[in-house]
């Protein structure tokens, strides 16, 4: 009996240690943060200790994009692992009285497919795929646990009347579009740190889509704001005021603009640190994936000012664009003993890479449709990595965009909406990474390749048209 004891517990210890041999995965999304507002991308006026410190231990894409260049679409094309020429959702669809459009019940997610192969499974902080009670809701695509902003339209006030608990609803006390008592990062950050802590002893999937930094720009007036407050030349925003006539989707005015902004990505780089700090102190350091990016390029909303802050790096263009300065975001990957501590590497890769990528490190059956292609060998350093021939982005916006890169060329096409055979715009990435000079004229052939890989890619949705009206 004593030795069938023994036998049992060293048949649980084993199990328990391959269980835990599979990675966790942390995945920080940034909302509206630009390529250039971190230090590891150059930032100048702002302090990110904690992202130089993430930087330093992992590995950089200085290539990386997004899903396209706002909310919604983007984060379909993250969770789906499909280009928005075949995610479902491919604009910003708003529902009333709260919510977006939902993912389909046959859309895919790598998050339930994380979950069905064993992972606790938790997202903390904006949502917009879907409502509660929808088939888009998070606890339909795969999340055990979310706690956040629903709506993304709810998520423009920091201090919202109430977030969502799974399907409950968590009003705010003091929290009435007239007074500001609960600041919801805060919250949510507490949190994110406690599911952490409950799922230590398992392999767990921590989606952390942050709404810092998006407009409003708004805050407590605590250490992160001071360190700013007299660093700039300001002109005050005025906007819509929490008060009588404070309607629920608008940003409120703010006196130092560029201090307020300085602060929210000041105070993001710090619940990072504290995420990192966490999994320090449970010892879960060696066997987790921390994972760093935004959902596009940067705001100009609410006062905001990314021609001061070099937001997007230098490159064309901010949200709502398809140049890269809407589109190429930061990406930061640190796996202890895995990823090469420092480096930095010009392999393009984009948000449908990740779910094959999620699935390959976690040992789960490959997804059955994907646009992506798995970028581990890039993140060990071992084999051959694939490529893509071309990534593909729409946007259905401002009359509907269409670009595509293939290698050091990058194509636009403007109005797809009037014209979808319109002209190209046509750039060399690599002796122009600002497209400033259009070459469309000097390479007929290259336009003619990069308008057949737009007609490939796009395949019309009746939800979200673009070629037919």
């Amino acid at each position: 009996m004593k030795q069938l004891l023994i036998l049992f517990c060293c048949c649980t210890a084993f199990t328990a240690l391959q269980a835990q041999q599979k990675p966790n995965i942390v995945f920080i999304l940034a909302d509206d943060l630009g390529y250039g507002d971190i230090g590891p991308y150059g930032q100048q006026k702002i302090k990110t200790p904690n992202l130089d410190r993430l930087a330093q231990q992992g590995m950089c894409f200085t290539s990386f994009y997004s899903g396209t260049s706002v909310c919604a679409p983007s984060r379909s094309s993250l969770l789906t692992g499909l280009h928005t020429g075949h995610t479902y959702i491919r604009g910003n669809k708003e529902i009333q009285p709260e919510g977006q459009e939902p993912l389909a019940d046959s859309v895919q997610s790598y998050a339930r497919m994380l979950q069905q192969a064993g992972y606790a499974t938790g997202a903390f902080g904006k949502w917009g795929l879907g409502m509660v009670g929808t088939s888009g809701a998070p606890d339909k695509k795969g999340f055990d646990t979310f706690f956040g902003y629903n709506c993304q339209r709810q998520s423009h006030r920091y201090y919202p009347t109430h977030l969502w608990d799974n399907n409950r609803k968590v009003v705010l006390e003091g929290n009435d579009l007239k007074e500001k008592k609960v600041y919801a990062p805060a919250l949510i950050q507490e949190k994110t740190l406690a599911f952490i802590e409950a799922n230590k002893s398992r392999p767990f999937f921590l989606f952390i889509p942050t709404v810092l930094p998006h407009a409003e720009l708004q805050g407590p007036e605590d250490a992160y704001y001071r360190q700013y407050e007299h660093s700039f030349s300001e002109t005050p925003h005025r906007g819509n005021d929490y008060g009588p006539q404070a309607s629920l989707g608008g940003y409120a005015s703010v006196a130092k603009p560029k201090a307020t902004f300085a602060a929210m990505v000041t105070r993001l780089d710090a619940y990072v640190g504290q995420v990192l700090n966490k999994l320090e102190e449970l010892g879960l350091t060696r066997n987790t994936i921390v994972i760093f990016s935004s959902d596009n390029g940067p705001h100009t909303e609410g006062g905001a000012d990314p021609a001061f802050f070099n937001s997007n790096g230098g490159f064309r263009g901010v949200k709502r664009d398809l140049y890269e300065g809407g589109i190429r975001v930061p990406f930061i990957v640190k796996w202890p003993g895995k990823v090469k501590a420092g480096a930095r590497t010009a392999q393009p890769a984009a948000f449908w890479d990740l779910m094959p990528t999620f699935l390959q490190v976690a040992g789960a059956p490959a997804a059955q449709a994907t646009d992506g292609i798995s970028i581990l060998p890039t993140w060990l350093g071992k084999g051959r990595q694939k490529e893509h021939p071309y990534f593909y982005w729409e946007f259905h916006e401002g009359g509907g965009r269409q670009a595509v890169r293939a290698g050091k060329w990058k194509a636009v096409r403007l109005q797809v909406k009037k014209d979808p055979n319109g002209p190209l715009e046509l750039y060399d990435l690599q002796q122009d990474p600002g497209e400033k000079n259009n070459v469309a004229a000097q390479h007929p052939d290259i336009i003619k390749k990069m308008d057949g890989y737009m007609r490939a890619a796009h395949v019309e949705s009746p939800i979200f048209p673009l070629i037919t009206q």
